[in-house]
């Protein structure tokens, strides 16, 4: 009898030699899917270099089974070795469901995989969850199965999406939507390499000449403040009062996607659906109509300030604090309070 799918299955990223910390957060989620349908978390990770120092770390956020394969030639990632051992992982491991990030290896990874498998995948999920589904023409009931939530129409609805009859089911996931629980430095798990690779079949095509790696200049994930600006700035001149703000109050600049469609910043400092999704304990909305898209990026804010002459204005559903203003004369009078009282 064929082996029954099982445990739960993520995909771990390397980021010069440390774990990526969208797979972290997918190992929570993993955890927690795992719980309730009472069953393993597995990982596999592909590196260049011995990773069991890594191994313990995604130990100790909830994984019970480590799978490495450890290869000089997998130093960095390339598409096609890397999806072809993945494909033959998934289908000698079984899991039921299996997640990525999605980043830009995921988005180039899961789809292959899926495709080779013979299975379904939901990209750019924001949640997910266990749950039933009854399917009434088939008068089929199917028990603990996974819905893959995420923005749908340019993210004016939110659709669930289920692939009951196909395993694995699977998914990437975005980064910053799932919130890292605490780690347990003394958890325990196993650490095991996947020996049964066949190299010769493995297509590595390509050499790598010369890699150049670019430090990140923002980091809104990182950011306990940010202060973010609109469509309603006006002018790439008047987002200099953002920068202002936000270099006032010690935070990080941020942007909604038509600032940066109009030239205002780059799409480094875009938060939303499109960007980067944050959970700052302060986030300051300046001149951003608050579309679904911006707010799914950044709606789990500590406390949210909104600054729009437009009292309609959908951002303001979500602030703790509104002021309906001109932007243009409420921010300099914030720089001038805050600067008073310090």
């Amino acid at each position: 009898m064929a082996k029954q799918p099982e445990n739960v299955l993520v995909f771990i990223e390397m980021e010069h030699g440390k774990v990526a910390e969208v797979s972290l957060e997918l190992v929570c989620q993993a955890r927690e899917l795992a719980d309730t349908l009472h069953v393993n978390v597995d990982t596999i990770v592909l590196s260049g270099m011995n990773v069991d120092i890594c191994s313990q770390t995604i130990i100790s956020y909830g994984c019970d089974t480590v799978y490495t394969v450890c290869d000089g030639r997998l130093e960095f990632y390339e598409t096609l070795p890397y999806a072809r051992i993945v494909s033959d992982f998934v289908r000698e491991s079984k899991p039921q469901i299996v997640l990525f990030g999605a980043t830009a290896i995921g988005r180039d990874i899961a789809p292959r995989v899926a495709s080779d498998l013979r299975t379904g995948l939901t990209a750019d999920c924001t949640d997910l969850k266990i749950g039933d589904h009854e399917d009434k023409k088939q008068k089929k009931v199917f028990k603990n199965i996974l819905y893959q939530i995420r923005p749908a129409f340019g993210g004016n609805i939110i659709a669930t999406i289920i692939t009951p009859e196909h395993k694995p089911q699977m998914a990437t996931v975005r980064e910053g939507v799932i919130k890292l629980s605490a780690q347990e430095k003394k958890r325990k798990g196993t650490i095991k390499p996947f020996g049964n690779i066949n190299w010769d079949a493995i297509p590595f095509i390509n050499t790598v000449l010369e890699r150049t790696i670019h430090e990140k200049k923002v980091n809104l994930k990182g950011a306990s403040i940010v202060v973010a600006g609109g469509g309603g700035v006006a002018s790439k001149e008047d987002f200099d009062l953002i920068k202002q703000l936000a270099a006032t109050l010690g935070g990080v600049v941020g942007a909604s996607r038509a600032a940066v469609d109009n030239g205002y910043i780059g799409k480094e400092h875009q938060v939303g659906q499109t960007g980067t999704t944050i959970r700052p304990k302060l986030y300051i909305a300046c001149g951003i109509s608050g579309a679904i898209q911006h707010r799914a990026g950044m709606d789990q804010s500590g406390k949210i300030i909104a600054i729009n002459n437009d009292p309609e204005a959908p951002i303001f559903n979500v602030a703790h604090y509104g002021i309906v203003g001109d932007l243009h004369k409420v921010i300099p009078m914030m720089i001038k309070a805050y600067k008073g009282k310090s």
